[in-house]
């Protein structure tokens, strides 16, 4: 049974271990495929990156070799299901090539960003507001980015994005410890044919090159929801009930993730990640205000300290929350965060899993340039 308490499908023994021994197989030749590690430690929301493309990579694998058996298995009971991975925490830190192994394990995870975990029943809880509430608030905050001007982002140029950020690194119980705060630089390539390497992170003191998990033969990764460029984000819908129908359509949930909160998640990672139009910023927001369970709180402190007001969902199936962090007076995007709510295996309730808070947005000609200033 994993981490959600959902077990594969009731089968035949045999095709049990057929599915199990597929599984390895796939593991094996999806290592191959993954990019060589970097000088560095990726960073907790790329391990999460890169583990949903590895996933949907398998999933086609296998959906692949299905198909082609389907004759062949008329009348015999499906094969098991591959498990997936429930989502409300961190992933180990790790280079690249471990990804592959670390399938074997039930662990869980979550993209979302927050503070302290001695801090995080007051400034990362706050006080509760209504879910009315947090509509009016979205929908002024979809007001105040709908004026704000944003020049168009070439093909030929990056966007950058500087944060103070942190992760909680997992522990050999189960258990998740919060890491500490440190400062990341992200350049995230603009070039709408398909890439190899699709930015560049600076932290710790070293670069890290950003690569796709991509099949054997691919020439690259194109612009889409795992690499989300100002050109393809200005392809969206700005019409909230399109774009949120388009969005539950692209961001499947990890088992033990509500669908609602796997949508969620995704706005706040590409309102964090992105430079869009204008138009699309006050899209995701008036979408945001669409999904149930979205609630307001008050006087919440980001990671750099700034106090503002927040909108928050609960994922009660995963038992963790991920709130959006703004500027009181000016509605500005200050951060994310994603706390557990009860007692879990891998912490107690108010235990910030991760945390990021924004510094600095801009477009850049190249990589390691960096907007004036700065």
């Amino acid at each position: 049974m994993n981490a959600s308490g959902h077990g594969p499908g009731r089968a035949g023994g045999d095709d049990t271990a057929r599915a199990s021994r597929e599984l390895r197989e796939t593991r094996a030749e999806l290592a191959r495929l993954l990019p060589a590690p970097p000088e560095r430690e990726l960073s907790p929301d790329r391990h999460l990156h890169h583990k949903e493309r590895l996933m949907r990579l398998i999933d086609d694998d296998r959906a692949a070799r299905s198909a082609g058996g389907t004759a062949a298995g008329a009348g015999k009971a499906p094969a098991a299901r591959r498990p997936l991975l429930a989502r409300p925490a961190l992933w180990l830190p790790a280079t690249a090539l471990a990804l592959a192994g670390a399938l074997t394990f039930t662990l869980v995870t979550d993209d979302a960003t927050g503070t302290r975990a001695d801090t995080a029943a007051s400034s990362a809880t706050g006080s509760k507001g209504s879910t009315g509430s947090a509509t009016v608030l979205l929908d002024r905050i979809a007001t105040v980015a709908a004026r704000t001007d944003a020049a168009p982002v070439r093909a030929d140029q990056f966007t950058y994005v500087k944060s103070l950020t942190a992760g909680a690194a997992g522990q050999e119980d189960g258990s998740f410890v919060p890491g500490a705060l440190h400062e990341r630089e992200m350049w995230l390539s603009q070039r709408p044919g398909p890439v190899e390497q699709t930015g560049l992170i600076h932290e710790d003191g070293g670069y890290a090159p950003l690569r796709e998990l991509l099949p054997s033969g691919s020439p690259g990764m194109y612009p889409g929801i795992d690499r989300p460029t100002y050109s393809w984000l200005a392809s969206l819908p700005t019409d909230p009930a399109a774009l949120l129908k388009k969005l539950y359509e692209l961001t499947p949930p990890l088992e033990g993730q509500e669908a609602d909160q796997a949508v969620f998640d995704r706005i706040g990672q590409l309102l964090r990640e992105t430079v869009m139009p204008a138009g699309n910023t006050a899209a995701f927001y008036r979408a945001a205000a669409r999904i149930p369970g979205v609630t307001r709180l008050e006087d919440v402190k980001d990671p750099a300290g700034r106090h503002g007001v927040a909108v928050a969902r609960v994922d009660k199936r995963a038992s963790t929350a991920t709130q959006w962090i703004f500027d009181r007076k000016t509605l500005a995007f200050l951060g994310d965060r994603s706390y557990l709510t009860k007692d879990v295996t891998e912490g107690k309730k108010g235990t910030v899993m991760s945390e990021t808070a924004v510094l600095r947005r801009a477009v850049v000609d190249g990589y390691r340039e960096r907007p004036s200033g700065s």
